[in-house]
């Protein structure tokens, strides 16, 4: 199949271009030419703007047919139909757009374990193309970018909405904090949430199922989150140590106590959103996508490739994070954690 990716060379990117041609399809890359430009030599590349209000605009699209196009780099719903509506009137069967788990509604979410048929996030002003100072505009703005290429190809579009994506070449560190700081060994401060489920999605099994998604042609919107089965944070924890030969062990803290002590959910303590009790808070279904063939490698399997990635990368470690504890407020909230407790509590509650 001849298949357009609009990006192509960021993180999901090359791992999806990768799929593509292992799979013997005839890919084109279309962007700025910009991020990692030296990439897939022997492809054909268009060089251009998404938004067509900035010359070149789309216009190498122009003219062009392809038999699936994958926008892997859509945020703006103005920006996601210009190119929908141009490869749709130029004979395209399927456009896949690449969402976001944050597409759907907080309320929705909050309430855990959601589908695809939750309702998703909105806007005041859906002509707003900022994120947002806090990216309190990202989820909207996907959900409408989804809406936008569902109108240009009504029944030809597939929405896939992943959860955090991660393994080898994860720009963002939001996991790789976790099998990079176990590696590293010593006591860990670690979310005493037991019963809380942790979801991603590796970022292989995500560009080998949009390629499946591809070729069976399957449409609508699908969740693209891992793991097949609950994933609990001692679980996700002694299987990063289980990749590794450090001697990490974990004092579990308390999340009120996290949070008395000023630890940021999520960015600053990476994949941690406290729970309130509610054991599946933030989680979603992925039990469609895994009818259409969504797989998932085992989590030590994207614990080990993404230490060894990382240590190729930065051999003498790195001093700035993008996110995750600085190693001084670990060990001055695990130091004001055991004043409290009186001991070293190591075992997470309820084990």
């Amino acid at each position: 199949m001849k298949v357009l990716v609009l990006g192509g060379t960021g993180f999901f990117g090359p791992h999806l271009v990768n799929s593509l041609l292992a799979s013997k399809h005839d890919v084109t890359l279309f962007n700025r030419g910009k991020t990692q430009p030296g990439l897939f030599p022997d492809l054909e590349k268009l060089h251009g703007d998404r938004d067509p209000n900035k010359e070149p605009g789309i216009k190498a699209l122009e003219g062009r047919q392809w038999d699936a196009c994958v926008d892997n780099s859509g945020y703006v719903p103005r920006i996601v139909s210009a190119s929908a509506e141009l490869l749709a009137k130029q004979g395209l069967k399927q456009y896949v757009f690449i969402s976001s788990i944050s597409a759907y509604a907080e309320a929705a979410m909050e309430k855990g374990n959601v589908d695809e048929t939750a309702p998703v996030a909105t806007m005041d002003d859906p002509t707003v193309e900022e994120m947002g100072a806090q990216f309190q505009n990202y989820g909207p703005l996907k959900a409408l970018c989804e809406q936008a290429a569902e109108k240009a190809m009504p029944g030809k579009t597939t929405n896939i909405r992943p959860g955090l994506i991660v393994g080898p070449g994860d720009p963002t560190d939001r996991y790789t904090y976790w099998p990079v700081r176990v590696d590293k060994g010593g006591e860990i401060l670690a979310p005493n949430a037991p019963e809380v489920g942790v979801q991603y999605i590796d970022v292989r099994d995500l560009a080998e199922w949009t390629v499946t998604m591809i070729e069976d042609g399957h449409v609508g919107i699908y969740n693209a989150i891992g793991p097949k089965h609950k994933l609990t944070w001692p679980a996700f924890l002694y299987g990063c140590k289980a990749a590794t030969t450090s001697d990490a062990r974990f004092t579990w803290v308390d999340e009120a106590f996290l949070l008395e002590q000023g630890v940021g959910p999520w960015m600053e303590l990476p994949l941690w959103i406290p729970s309130e009790g509610k054991t599946d808070v933030q989680r979603a279904s992925n039990e469609k996508a895994i009818g259409v063939g969504l797989t998932f490698r085992p989590s030590g399997v994207t614990a080990l490739d993404t230490i060894k990635w990382f240590k190729e990368k930065w051999p003498k470690g790195r001093d700035k994070w993008r996110a995750g504890l600085k190693p001084e407020k670990e060990q001055q909230v695990l130091k004001a954690w055991h004043e409290k407790k009186g001991d070293a509590t190591t075992k997470p509650a309820g084990t």
